[in-house]
């Protein structure tokens, strides 16, 4: 079909002057540059390809970059959490050095929580919610440490061991002086400056033991308060009171 195309275009072009040697010429330039074309194209494809590869490659990179951006972040947070909680373990530490010295508080650390461990008896009398005078004392140097803190949660927890409470008590069962003793401390380090917003309270009666309840001994270390502070995971909005 081409052959007779082009024999039709020579016998016009010959009547118009034009040689075949010089529409052969014509015709093999136009083959070369319809070449040049094709393979420019092929190029072209080829280069698309690669700037949709690099793209998608780029977009993995930043979501990387950004993931490593917030571990860093999160790491960040951790260390100043770490070395706010360092600070108030010595802090507390220092202040209750005779308590620690004779087994009645333990402080600990672990994962940026710090939690302070007191038996009852360092603050009840057996059976009771309402706090003594050493354990005024000691909640006094918790509360120095914590009250200028902020973005932090001071979670009281309560814990017995498994003896019932007497019927003729004030409480119902241990899950009520647990409660009533959290509640208590709560209470008295919202009354020496710790922010409410910072202060919870719960109580776990005796169902979370440190030790067997088959000893007197082991007994006296599952009757405890333990005051743990972490980071913040709730803020409470500023609400704006009508004048």
């Amino acid at each position: 079909m081409r052959t007779a195309k082009l024999a039709v275009l020579a016998l016009s072009l010959s009547a118009c002057g034009v040689s075949q040697k010089e529409f052969a010429a014509k015709d093999a330039e136009l083959l070369k540059y319809q070449k040049m074309y094709g393979e420019q194209t092929k190029q072209t494809e080829v280069l698309q390809n690669k700037v949709a590869e690099l793209d998608v490659n780029l977009a993995a990179t930043q979501t990387r970059l950004k993931a490593v951006e917030d571990e860093k972040a999160q790491v960040e947070a951790r260390a100043s959490s770490l070395a706010v909680s360092n600070a108030q373990r010595e802090r507390l530490a220092q202040a209750l050095e005779r308590q620690i010295k004779d087994g009645q508080v333990e402080i600990s650390e672990l994962r940026g929580k710090m939690t302070v461990k007191l038996k009852d008896k360092v603050l009840f009398a057996s059976g009771s919610a309402s706090l003594n005078k050493d354990g005024k004392k000691a909640l006094d140097a918790v509360a120095d440490a914590f009250k200028d803190l902020k973005d932090r949660n001071v979670i009281v927890a309560g814990y017995t061991d498994n003896v019932p409470v007497g019927k003729q008590g004030a409480f119902q069962d241990n899950w009520d002086l647990s409660t009533a003793r959290a509640v208590a401390v709560v209470r008295y380090l919202q009354s020496k400056g710790v922010a409410s917003t910072m202060l919870g309270a719960v109580g776990f009666s005796q169902f979370r033991p440190v030790a067997p309840n088959d000893t007197p001994a082991n007994k006296s270390l599952n009757r405890r308060i333990e005051i743990a502070l972490t980071a913040a995971d709730y803020i409470p909005p500023t609400i704006e009171v009508p004048k």
